[in-house]
């Protein structure tokens, strides 16, 4: 494992971080996991323990051999007998031992992992949508999935591998020392080399490890989108340019992965060329103590064998070597997201309470911009009273949706406050807030669960009888009746059972079951069927009945029938009325209604 380069590298999109060393990721990470420290002690010492079974052999051959094959050896087959006897009890409780701390060790992994699952998981939630919106879902999701998966191997396979060959070595040498001093320097010596190196492998497959573990992020990504997208795939015709894409991340993901085998390649070469030397010069030096006289056969015979609990572990190492370096990048990637600053923090426990009553909003001089981007809202400073209609309109990337987003807290402005009532809405809780302020799509995200499930979102525990009950209060019967099992209605994959417009109906009854005092939404523009439109129009009238509402306007029927509009130029707020009197104004608004009247009629439609 590397120490900490110092050197800085970009983990997510705006988020700039010093990595930070192999060691001091692993003692980051275990702390993040506390169920895998508990009884690691003493997994630790069951561990090491089962490396004396190898050690058994060794020293039972060269007994046996010396005192059958010395002058005046009086070995019987009942002493041979019996020596294996005692080998055999003793594998077998090595065996015992190594079963019993694998399976502590993997209940206290799993445990823990499963902790750092729900913390990542946890945290992304906790993050702005800014910058959840900054990464790639595919990648984002990777740090919670195969990341976490890639530790896991480390910690129930190689982490182990490292304990049980580290003490197979420690107690070869101590039993190669006793036997002959000598000989333990030669075959360590072989093994310098090696030793010294491995810093620096370790530091190289490091870095390497990490750009395997970012194209694993990318490639999840770029096979996501178009397996999501399919119909849009499909319908453009573009499967070509799709499938380059696709290819591309996998190749990427490809290369990174053999230029660090190249890597693995190197390390494993060097230790087989290490255990090659170790084993010609023990037995080359042990036959020269043997001639002279300083050392028993049985003695030489045993060092060959004890040489082998030395070669095995080195040559394992490049293994234990690579799954540590790649267990450590996806450490240090599931880190990087939870360093993560939380830029839009909930107060929880301590936030300020809503009064139950239906509540207007302030912007207070507020004004936000994107990291390192332009100014989005410059200085608004707007009042919605209690129970008004207000519909915000503007050209595309005027501000409005970002408006929209400041008064659900999905973000928190640069400079000024957002007020709900007089309360700063960053003084409220998530759950409070969300109690009081729903945001509505242009289209509610729907679960693969049935239609029951998804308008459960809106309020947990509601009964069947509530949900047809709301259903029914939004005039939404007649809809409800011809769907094919009801409640028990599959919604599919995001929803794809059913139409745009019906989806649509599926987030107004959800929303109506959260049944919260200040509404934002986010006008659907999805071409649906007349009777639909018209069934989603009365139930929007009857949610919006009693509440506050802010829509994004997409139509100019919205604005019309709002009690006023907020029109948004450039990041300013540059209007602010009854639809009547900004059309007299001759401003902003007018440009815009006269632009919507004329491709209505271009087009021969209704422009409501």
């Amino acid at each position: 494992m590397s120490a900490a380069s110092g050197t800085t590298d970009v983990s997510l999109p705006g988020v700039t971080t010093v990595r930070e060393g192999g060691f001091t990721v692993v003692r980051r990470g275990l702390a993040l996991s506390p169920s895998i420290r508990v009884g690691l002690p003493f997994t630790i010492l069951l561990a090491v323990l089962s490396t004396a079974g190898g050690a058994v052999v060794p020293v039972l051959i060269q007994r046996t051999i010396d005192a059958g094959l010395a002058d005046g050896g009086d070995l019987t087959v009942s002493d041979v007998a019996d020596t294996l006897t005692v080998a055999l009890v003793l594998v077998l409780l090595t065996a015992v031992v190594a079963y019993w701390m694998r399976v502590r060790l993997f209940i206290a992994s799993e445990r823990g992992l499963a902790e750092l699952r729900v913390t990542a998981f946890r945290h992304v939630h906790d993050l702005s949508m800014l910058t959840q919106n900054a990464e790639r879902r595919g990648a984002l999701v990777s740090r919670v999935t195969s990341d976490v998966d890639q530790v896991s191997i480390f910690l129930q396979m190689t982490g182990i591998m490292i304990v049980l060959s580290l003490g197979q070595m420690a107690v070869a040498t101590v039993i190669m020392a006793f036997y002959s001093w000598q000989l333990t320097l030669v075959v360590w010596f072989c093994f310098l080399p090696l030793v010294v190196s491995l810093k620096y492998f370790a530091s190289r497959l490091s870095r390497a490890y990490d750009r395997v573990r970012r194209t694993v992020g990318e490639m999840l990504a770029v096979v996501a989108e178009p397996v999501v997208g399919a119909s849009v795939v499909r319908a453009h015709a573009i499967e070509d340019r799709t499938q380059s894409r696709v290819d591309g991340g996998i190749q990427g993901n490809l290369d990174a992965n053999v230029r660090a085998q190249k890597l693995v390649a190197v390390t494993f070469a060097s230790a087989g060329l290490a255990g090659g030397l170790a084993n010609a010069g023990a037995v080359a030096a042990g036959v020269l103590l043997g001639v002279a006289g300083n050392l028993s056969i049985g003695t030489v015979i045993a060092f060959a064998f004890l040489v082998g609990l030395l070669v095995g572990p080195a040559q394992m190492a490049t293994q234990v070597l690579t799954e540590a370096q790649n267990a450590v990048a996806s450490w240090r990637r599931v880190i990087e997201l939870l360093d993560t600053p939380a830029d839009v923090v909930d107060p929880g426990a301590a936030g300020q309470s809503l009064p139950d009553e239906v509540l207007g909003a302030r912007f207070e001089h507020v004004r936000f911009a994107y990291p390192d981007g332009p100014v989005v809202l410059d200085d608004v400073d707007v009042e919605i009273a209690p129970r008004q209609r207000v519909a915000v309109v503007g050209e595309t990337g005027s501000g409005k949706t970002t408006f929209a987003k400041l008064l659900t807290r999905l973000m928190d402005p640069v400079e000024g406050t957002v007020r709900l009532g007089e309360t700063d809405i960053a003084q409220v809780s998530f759950d409070e807030l969300r109690r009081h302020v729903l945001m509505v799509p242009q289209e509610g995200f729907l679960f693969d669960a049935t239609l029951r499930e998804n308008l459960r979102y809106g309020r947990d525990g509601a009964t069947d009888a509530d949900l047809v009950t709301t259903i029914e209060d939004l005039g939404l019967e007649d809809w409800y009746a011809s769907l094919p099992a009801g409640l028990d209605t599959r919604v599919g994959q995001r929803g794809e059972s059913l139409s745009a417009g019906e989806r649509q109906l599926v987030a107004l009854v959800r929303s109506a079951l959260a049944d919260p005092d200040f509404l934002v939404l986010d006008e659907a523009t999805s071409a649906v069927d007349p009777q639909t439109e018209l069934r989603a129009t009365r139930a929007l009238e009857k949610l919006l009945d009693g509440r506050t509402s802010v829509t994004i306007a997409h139509r100019l029927s919205t604005a019309e029938n709002a009690d006023r509009v907020l029109v948004f130029d450039a990041g300013r707020l540059v209007e602010d009325g009854p639809h009547d009197d900004l059309v007299d104004a001759g401003g902003v608004y007018a440009r815009l209604h006269a632009s919507w009247v004329a491709q209505a009629s271009l087009g021969g439609i209704d422009p409501a």
